[in-house]
């Protein structure tokens, strides 16, 4: 008895639109690139956590629920994060 797979041939994202888990995922994938291009950004400038923290104003401990991408943080937290790396946030309703 042959069996087929029924996702063979479709893409990634009719696969998880199937599972009703697209939505959840991509903005979960857009807040790992935003902490990825952050923490790239920390590095590329040799700043650290704690340096970065006291730009923002903020205790370290903020500044890690920051760049954990699972948090939930405020458009405009990144935003002033993004600044004080010399990069602005982009966010666009496709």
């Amino acid at each position: 008895m042959e069996t087929t797979n029924s996702h063979i041939g479709s893409s990634l994202d009719d696969f998880l639109k199937e599972e009703g888990i697209f939505e959840q995922t991509q903005t979960q994938a857009v807040k790992e690139v935003i902490v990825w291009q952050l923490t790239q950004a920390m590095e590329q400038q040799s700043l650290s956590k704690t340096r970065m923290a006291a730009m923002l104003q903020t205790s370290r401990s903020q500044l890690d629920r920051l760049l954990d991408p699972h948090s939930d943080v405020t458009l405009s937290t990144l935003e002033r994060a993004a600044a004080l790396v010399g990069r602005k946030l982009s966010i666009t309703l496709v």
